[in-house]
């Protein structure tokens, strides 16, 4: 699938909402709503001035505790505001050139959803009875509760019929609805769990009234080329890489790390896919990478590879944050933010330095998008790649994990964009557990 022109700029900031406004932990009945999603609005400015391109919301309709668990697709969480709220968001967001990306559950919905509710209510004669894949006891009735299938086990999550043509245009009149109102794309949150071929029908239709909308898709593992394909989809969460960064830096193994960037290009040749070192599903990368002088490294391996990146808030301070697998325990990574850039401490501000400079370097070189990279020099604690695409421009990349200086190919590069290195004679002398960038 084509990206639209704007997608091949876009570098996100992802924000996990009701956690960023410090909303109640589950949905609570109130007169009228709180308008936090305004609080996002004051940031607007630090994330242009971070380099950032774009805003990639985390759930922000009305659901029963996290998000996750959608009750009303057309309605915006009452914890964070009303449509208003989301209409100002909008409005102040694109006028400072920041697109929208929304977050989409269509593989389940929460218990609370209506469509569900009228089966509780109605038994086997709902007209909804169809959106769900379900098992009646004999003789059901109203006000019987069937067997149904869920997402993953989680009871609370009840997954989405979506060989249900219904189905299927109750999710384009929501994405739809919500491009109408601004927005400019949408992750599709679990997509690994519905079938490619609804995602392919439903794009093919959404893009049909909105040409330029994104869609990425949230897929761990699997083919992820043929999945784009398949769905009719722009991008998908490029698991794999986020997996080498912080592994390769821990066991100062970078042959991981190259095999996982060998499989990456192969990605690049059909589709950009969308990189990240931090999301609001897993442990922060401060606190994943053991030694936190290599946190950098990290940092440079995103936004110097071709892809389409996305950092997730609090990351370019240096937050810290370890996901556990019990209730509860995405809380660590979905953490309240300060009311505005000036609360922040100052602690966070080297880490930003380096976000900062590194991405204002790719937006300089937006061919970054689709390039690829070739390895020049490869051990386990030392790696310097070239990363190119059509045409004459390249940039060299040198990550030194040792306690010692190394010197390592510098591909014909001889000027430092970013961090430090002395160039001679074709070398790059790169300091202890130091990176640099060259051109």
């Amino acid at each position: 699938m084509k990206n639209s022109s704007w997608v091949e700029h876009a570098i996100w900031w992802q924000v996990y909402p009701l956690g960023f406004v410090g909303a109640e932990k589950s949905a609570v009945e109130r007169p009228s709503a709180e308008h936090r999603l305004l609080d996002l609005v004051p940031w607007l400015d630090y994330v242009v001035g971070l380099g950032a391109s774009g805003l990639a919301l985390g759930p922000v309709f009305a659901s029963e505790t996290h998000g996750y668990d959608t009750t009303d697709y057309f309605r915006i969480d009452p914890r964070l505001g009303t449509l208003e709220d989301f209409d100002t968001l909008v409005a102040e967001a694109h006028q400072r050139g920041l697109r929208i990306l929304l977050d989409g559950v269509f593989n389940h919905a929460g218990r609370s959803f209506a469509a569900f509710q009228d089966v509780l209510a109605q038994g086997p004669e709902a007209a909804t009875a169809s959106w769900f894949t379900l098992e009646w006891p004999e003789g059901a009735g109203p006000g019987v509760e069937p067997r149904y299938r869920d997402f993953e086990g989680h009871h609370h999550l009840v997954a989405l019929n979506h060989d249900e043509p219904a189905v299927a245009d109750f999710v384009v009149d929501v994405m739809e609805y919500w491009l109408g109102r601004g927005a400019d794309g949408w992750r599709l949150d679990a997509a690994y769990a519905v079938p490619s071929s609804f995602w392919a029908g439903v794009t093919a239709r959404v893009r049909a009234s909105h040409p330029d909308a994104y869609f990425v898709g949230e897929y761990i593992h699997g083919d992820y080329a043929a999945e784009v394909r398949a769905g009719g989809l722009d991008s998908v969460t490029q698991y794999e890489l986020w997996k080498a960064v912080w592994s390769s830096l821990n066991d100062a193994n970078f042959f991981e790390l190259a095999a996982a960037l060998d499989r990456h290009n192969a990605l690049l040749a059909s589709f950009a896919p969308l990189t990240f070192i931090g999301n609001h599903d897993v442990t922060r990368i401060a606190s994943k990478v053991t030694d936190s002088a290599l946190v950098p490294h990290a940092v440079v391996l995103l936004l110097t590879v071709g892809g389409t990146p996305s950092i997730y808030y609090g990351d370019e301070q240096g937050y810290r944050g370890v996901k556990e697998d019990r209730a509860g325990g995405d809380d660590d990574v979905r953490p309240l933010f300060p009311p505005s850039p000036e609360a922040l401490s100052p602690l966070g501000k080297p880490v930003f330095d380096v976000h900062h400079q590194l991405i204002g370097l790719r937006r300089r070189h937006p061919w970054l998008h689709r390039a690829t990279t070739q390895v020049l020099d490869l051990s386990n604690e030392v790696f310097a790649y070239r990363v190119a695409a059509d045409g004459p421009d390249a940039l060299v990349v040198a990550l030194n994990l040792s306690d010692g200086e190394r010197r390592v190919d510098a591909g014909g590069a001889a000027t430092v964009l970013a961090g430090a290195a002395t160039v001679d004679g074709g070398r790059a002398l790169v300091p202890a557990r130091g990176w640099v960038v060259l051109g």
